[in-house]
């Protein structure tokens, strides 16, 4: 039997770090697949920016999500993850696998500025909270990932 190769998108999200160790994490949307948890910056690629630099991929997501703020990239990805958009919140009607890589930074300055895409923000100090509570599906697997 011929193996089927599966599809993804992929999104890159930004793990920003404050002077405090705290990282910013965005209210999901109550209408998306991630309501009543948090996400981290970033997006999907899209399809014109194929041979974009991760960098500036990034630099336009966390852009269009937070506003003109200020970081310092590290441009060596710390965690992966996996995500389903299920069929009924997906806007092409069909259920959407992402691939996510997360990349850290550092916070520099700025205020941030949340799109319509989320609905809050908050630094949280992970070594503190329990990820558990806080993220879900492939935001948490990265977030296993990147704390060890």
């Amino acid at each position: 039997m011929k193996k089927v190769r599966d599809f993804y998108q992929i999104s890159l999200k930004l793990i920003l770090k404050n002077k405090e160790g705290k990282i910013l994490a965005l209210k999901a949307d109550d209408g998306g697949s991630y309501a009543g948890f948090y996400d981290f910056p970033g997006g999907r690629i899209d399809t014109d920016e194929f041979e974009t630099p991760f960098s500036e991929i990034i630099k336009r997501e966390a852009e269009e999500e937070i506003g003109e703020v200020e970081f310092k990239l590290k441009l060596q990805p710390v965690a992966i993850g996996r995500h389903l958009i299920p069929a009924h919140l997906a806007s092409a009607g069909k259920e959407i696998r992402v691939l996510y890589v997360f990349f850290e930074a550092e916070y520099v300055s700025g205020e941030v500025k949340i799109s319509p895409e989320h609905t809050g923000y908050d630094w949280f100090d992970l070594s503190k909270e329990n990820p558990e509570k806080l993220f879900i599906s492939g935001i948490l697997q990265g977030v296993r990932m990147y704390l060890g």
